[in-house]
């Protein structure tokens, strides 16, 4: 099944970069910091800046990069910002959990051609196949097969502590209905270039090892990437609201599961 496989959008933003938008009328990255570097950790729109300096600086969309330096060279043949008609059919249904009861949502359209603005935090489609072929080319240091996409000190990189003696904190979203409070390992966790890295905490002795790797989309696609015991998981939920309860449950228990297996 392909599914929408993106970051927390900037409608589920938090409380305060919300109201600043408000009031000024301007996009994320057009704001000031809400605090000064290694201070505080707070989401944001990183993410979706690094997509404009690629574009910047390759002079290509995100699509046509994406394409040739990543999901052609690693065999990620149904990951696009648009799907084919002859593949829509295989697009996952949304949910939304609404008063306590997942319904059912109408399908919105789907691109069937890749079409500008492409934002590096949202809106691509993709597979549970493909994806873990990506996390299988971190998993072995930048490659896969004849495929090389990151250095291996690149990838090393990103999954070291890179915000200092700060934490991860729990963030509010503006809009509970896209979001509830997120994310898991607050208050323990580190983050490095892209990944949230799992701390010592003995309460998560069960799951992931210390220095797993992990993030997720809004529609609760959550993954995480485990050097330690060299397992990449991927799960594409399509549910509402990002951090839904049942969503995380799912999550942990399958968690468990892995690691009851493998030790």
């Amino acid at each position: 099944m392909l599914a929408r496989f993106s970051v927390l959008t900037p409608t589920g933003g938090l409380i305060k970069v919300y109201r600043l938008k408000e009031a000024t009328k301007k996009h994320e990255w057009d704001l000031p910091l809400l605090n000064d570097p290694g201070d505080k950790w707070n989401y944001g729109p990183s993410t979706a800046v690094l997509g404009m300096i690629v574009e910047k600086i390759s002079g290509e969309s995100l699509e046509a990069y994406f394409q040739q330096h990543i999901f052609v060279p690693l065999g990620m043949v149904d990951t696009s910002y648009a799907v084919p008609l002859a593949k829509q059919s295989r697009v996952a249904t949304e949910h939304s959990r609404i008063n306590g009861v997942l319904q059912e949502q109408p399908q919105e359209p789907i691109p069937a051609t890749p079409t500008a603005q492409f934002r590096g935090d949202c809106c691509l489609y993709s597979t549970a196949q493909d994806y873990g072929k990506f996390m299988e080319m971190l998993l072995n240091g930048g490659h896969l097969g004849p495929a090389k996409i990151l250095s291996e000190n690149s990838v090393k990189m990103m999954g070291e502590n890179n915000i200092g003696p700060i934490f991860v904190e729990l963030q509010q979203a503006a809009d509970q209905s896209l979001s509830k409070p997120f994310p898991l390992g607050a208050g323990h966790d580190k983050f490095g270039l892209g990944f949230q890295i799992a701390s010592s905490d003995p309460k998560y002795a069960k799951f992931r090892s210390v220095g797993s790797m992990s993030w997720a989309g809004i529609y609760n696609t959550e993954f995480w990437i485990d050097p330690k015991r060299h397992i990449g998981v991927v799960m594409m939920m399509q549910v509402l609201p990002f951090y839904d309860e049942g969503a995380i449950r799912t999550l942990r228990d399958f968690e468990e599961l892995v690691y009851q297996k493998v030790r």
